[in-house]
């Protein structure tokens, strides 16, 4: 997925493993405000509401997919991380279901 998001990809700038205050996302665009969390099963949920709200604080937008859709079909988690770029950049919130 990493390739895919490198190198200014849909016109943002990505990061991976990006410190967030006391949290690290697995990707991140400060321009727009996008955090990208990839998440498998073995995922410690603990503490993952109290993350998502730090986050949300601090006016990014979370976009998640899980480790198997990403295996199955990278191209349309990129697809649609591109659509949520797109959004985000005219100001909408991106549908998030």
């Amino acid at each position: 997925m990493w390739d895919g998001l490198k190198g200014g990809a849909y016109g943002a700038r990505f990061r991976r493993q990006v410190a967030i205050g006391i949290w690290i996302a697995d990707f991140a665009c400060l321009h727009p405000k996008l955090v990208i969390e990839v998440d498998d099963p073995s995922h410690d949920y603990r503490d993952e509401e109290e993350r998502t709200l730090y986050f949300e604080r601090e006016g990014f937008v979370i976009f998640r997919c899980t480790n198997q859709k990403v295996a199955e079909d990278v191209g349309a988690v990129l697809e649609s991380i591109a659509y949520w770029v797109a959004e985000l950049r005219k100001g909408n919130r991106p549908d998030l279901e």
